[in-house]
């Protein structure tokens, strides 16, 4: 669960947006931004910063902007633009027409670069990447000034202009601010503004081989779009400064603040963006949308739905520091939505077949069941009975134990929304004397909604009629990662900590024919297994695949 102390009932944020703006600290509206890289997918630590900037601009009729932070070509693609347009808008977060993308502002950020050389405040360097790593300093000790530092103006404007024309191999110069090399803050000692890379851009072509790093291209861009608060997560702290010097020397006026809330982490989940391409280059999951991931996507093929995320990051409130929360409130948050709003229908497992012995041999009749006993607007539906069914193998025991209130030899039951049925003889191959037929006889007298039954019986099992089932495949899931302790480093070697049960699959389970039309994520309440809905990547037009999204077992209360 989330330190209690870190999460706030009232949000902070709103408190000081709202001290701030009364001062009149702005001339322009209030105006947030998510300025995701579209080198990856979004993922429910994503869904936690969209929310805060979206939330805050409604709730002081401001407007929230997307803008695309795509300043390194090496890893951008129109494919994560296109993705990340998508979950944003499923999450109900629309930026409307609001969108927009870093590289589109290349001159004016290029300007704004050759605007502080002309100041004296960045120049070009020659250190390479390990020389300039050895002159950085560390956390106790300061670092040691470039001997480039103090070029004069006219080569610095003459390197610079030599490297946007392509003078120069990749790598071998970068344009650095000149700030303080002696600043207790690392991110203070001559960043690093522009570097030089020779790739094609999926916006812009090879119309520019210098690109500008993100820390000085976002307060610009913010600038330019007239955000008035950049609202970054806590590890952004630290570059606040920065942010704050770049905006001062290029003398915006009124210009954007940054302000940072919480990050948000899962209970064994892991959301590094890095360590999620390992586990997807590395084919430890099917993708980027695998049901075991914590990205947008992969909760969504799930079964996880908009609401209940959004409804799980207002049930955290407000986060002022880093903060781990129990996955279970996610998954109580997602029940709580799915209780009310799905069909509720029968589906077997592990298959055992029952004859109904006194059952007249063609008779089929369709019985009226509640869709969900909660929600009477979901109506009801026809379920086909006959004298053969298949019921679940663990609702019956020739020996049960204490307290088994289902299915046992001369014992009775209730089938759900049918008869009673008791149990009079039991098949077993005679090779391995396993179980494979019960034969019982049912009372026509207990028939479910007559009002009589002229006696109780304590049991309820599932069932399904076997000339009207349909086989579907059922994907269990359980968490990825075993032990989120091992370190895995750089080399992606995920095997000894990932779960081997994580992913179960059940071929050949028996549903009721009344799912035979599903949609494609379409969501059901399974009788006693839990919630589950129709995959979207493996199901075909003669196989059903359903993915459980989460079990009936709620922990959160007990919590």
């Amino acid at each position: 669960m989330a330190d209690t102390k870190e999460i706030q009932t009232e949000n902070y944020l709103n408190r000081l947006i709202s001290d701030e703006l009364e001062t009149k600290a702005f001339n322009r509206d209030m105006c947030t931004r998510f300025p995701p890289e579209p080198n990856g997918y979004l993922h429910i630590g994503s869904a936690y910063a969209i929310h805060t900037n979206f939330t805050l601009a409604q709730r002081f009729n401001g407007t929230f902007h997307l803008r695309f932070d795509d300043t390194n070509p090496l890893k951008e693609d129109v494919e994560y633009v296109n993705a990340i347009i998508e979950d944003i808008k499923w999450l109900g977060y629309d930026p409307g027409n609001h969108i927009y993308f870093g590289s589109d502002y290349s001159d004016q950020i290029y300007n704004a670069a050759v605007t502080l050389i002309k100041l004296g405040k960045a120049y070009v360097c020659d250190l390479t990447p390990v020389e300039m790593k050895e002159f950085r300093g560390t956390l106790t000790e300061p670092g040691k000034n470039s001997p480039y530092r103090n070029r004069s103006v006219e080569e610095n404007l003459a390197l610079f202009a030599s490297m946007k024309n392509g003078c120069f191999p990749a790598s071998s110069r970068v344009v650095r601010a000149k700030i303080d090399m002696g600043s207790p803050n690392i991110n203070m000692r001559d960043p690093v503004i522009y570097r030089i890379i020779y790739a094609e851009h999926y916006r812009t072509g090879r119309n520019w081989c210098i690109y500008p790093m993100y820390d000085f291209a976002h307060p610009i861009q913010d600038a330019i779009e007239g955000i008035t608060y950049s609202l970054c997560s806590i590890e952004f702290k630290d570059h606040r400064p920065l942010y704050e010097w770049i905006l001062k020397e290029l003398d915006i006026p009124n210009p954007p603040r940054q302000r940072e809330f919480g990050r948000l982490s899962l209970t064994g989940v892991v959301t590094s963006k890095r360590f999620l391409r390992q586990l997807v280059e590395g084919d430890f999951v099917d993708g980027w949308d695998d049901p075991r991931l914590p990205t947008l996507r992969g909760l969504r093929r799930r079964g996880f739905t908009a609401d209940s995320i959004r409804h799980f990051i207002e049930e955290i409130g407000s986060i002022r520091n880093q903060s781990t929360v129990d996955i279970s409130l996610l998954e109580h948050c997602l029940r709580q939505d799915l209780k009310a709003e799905t069909i509720s229908i029968m589906a077997v497992m592990q298959p055992l077949k029952v004859v109904i012995t006194n059952y007249p041999e063609d008779d089929i009749e369709l019985l009226s069941i509640d869709n969900n006993s909660e929600n009477e607007s979901l109506g009801r539906r026809e379920v086909p009975f006959s004298r053969t069914i298949y019921m679940e193998r663990d609702d019956f025991s020739e020996q049960p134990p204490k307290g088994f209130h289902r299915l046992s030899l001369n014992g009775e039951v209730r089938l759900k929304g049918a008869y009673f049925i008791r149990c009079d003889e039991v098949v077993k191959d005679p090779d391995t004397d396993e179980i494979i037929e019960l034969r019982c006889t049912y009372d026509p007298l207990t028939k479910s909604g007559t009002g009589f039954t002229g006696r109780k019986v304590k049991g309820t099992i599932h069932w399904v009629s076997a000339m009207h089932a349909l086989k579907a495949d059922v994907h269990l899931y359980e968490k990825l990662l075993l032990n989120m302790d091992i370190p895995v480093e750089d080399s992606g070697d995920w095997t000894a900590t990932i779960n081997p049960d994580s992913l179960v699959i059940i071929e050949d389970v028996l549903v009721e024919p009344f799912v035979e039309r599903a949609l494609p994520e379409q969501k059901f309440q399974f009788f006693r297994h839990g919630y589950f809905c129709v995959d979207t990547k493996f199901t075909t037009h003669d196989r059903l695949v359903f993915n459980r999204i989460v079990s009936l077992k709620d922990t959160w209360n007990k919590k």
